[in-house]
């Protein structure tokens, strides 16, 4: 118990400095001198080396919470702030936004799992019983069915169309990327409910599909976007838990200053992903409703998974 009380003591001047002068630089990052600017950088690794020492000797101590937050808030102003500002937006992309993905990683597979659980769940009730899919997505959903019950898809995307869709489609998907990162001003709780809702949505169409023999046209048809798409979703989602669990854990913070230091970090990770939308729209519109070949599609899907991955979790690392 000493040694903490010891580690406290010993740094936590560096520690309310940085404060300081993440508070006045998020005021106004122009009155920041070129001398304050060494020190935020130098306090930054400093309270970052900090953070390692914290997390090997106190892991479960509230003071490792508190530090992981500051430098998170150091991390996203320093590469946020100056890269908008100074660096220009080539480096946001090759760093700062792959940076903050992995970082969000663990509350973007939470995400993930508040998805896919309530899908699976609905897949296999709607394959058992398709009239289930009233009960998940409402009584709207029977002109769906009798579509299905005729052996028709309704994914078909008339070419003189496809232009118009694939802007319907981007606006639809930044309206959900949104919602599910403002979610994590209700501790997430709208978050949970928007992924749980659009999971059993997604599972309980692909059961009504299985069900009657057409669920591989539908993922023929999602496979070349499907992947971008949802990673995207998920990782908003992952923000609106990040923004969440601040709320819920803010440690020797306030709830205010958790909520603006993790929203800045979360406006950073979508801002980086509108373009990986404009992307799965453009996909979505012209390819997925194409005559091309179901593995031209699926090459899509995954090539441009892979391309994703890789990017978000190799650029910007140090050699």
């Amino acid at each position: 118990m000493a040694q903490i009380h010891q580690f406290i003591d010993r740094n936590r001047s560096d520690w309310r400095r940085l404060e300081a002068l993440l508070h006045q630089a998020e005021r106004d990052v122009q009155a920041l001198s070129d001398e304050e600017w060494d020190a935020l950088g130098r306090l930054y690794r400093q309270v970052t080396s900090d953070l390692a020492l914290a997390q090997r000797d106190f892991p479960t101590h509230q003071v490792t919470r508190y530090l992981n937050d500051l430098v998170a808030r150091a991390h996203t102003f320093i590469y946020g702030e100056r890269t908008f500002r100074t660096l220009g937006l080539r480096r946001f992309f090759t760093h700062t936004y792959p940076e903050v993905y992995r970082r969000l990683w663990p509350y973007t597979l939470s995400a993930f799992l508040a998805f896919l659980v309530p899908a699976i769940i609905a897949f296999f009730v709607v394959l058992r019983n398709p009239e289930a899919i009233l009960v998940v997505m409402g009584p709207g959903a029977r002109d769906l069915m009798e579509t299905v019950e005729e052996g028709k898809l309704w994914t078909d995307i008339q070419p003189e169309v496809r232009s118009f869709a694939s802007m319907f489609i981007l606006t639809h998907n930044i309206q959900v990327m949104f919602l599910t990162f403002a979610g994590g001003v209700t501790a997430g709780l709208l978050t949970v409910y928007v992924l749980m809702v659009n999971g059993l949505d997604l599972g309980a169409v692909f059961g009504l599909l299985h069900a009657h023999g057409m669920s591989g046209q539908l993922a023929e048809f999602v496979i070349a976007h499907g992947v971008i798409e949802l990673s995207v979703i998920f990782l908003a989602g992952g923000v609106g838990l990040y923004v969440g669990d601040g709320l819920l854990r803010p440690g020797l913070q306030s709830r205010r200053d958790v909520l603006v230091h993790r929203a800045r970090m979360g406006v950073m990770a979508i801002l980086g992903s509108i373009p990986l939308l404009i992307v799965a729209g453009l996909i979505e519109g012209f390819i997925s409703p194409s005559q091309a070949p179901w593995w031209v599609k699926a090459a899509v899907g995954v090539g441009s998974g892979i391309l994703l991955y890789g990017y978000w979790w190799r650029a910007g690392r140090e050699t």
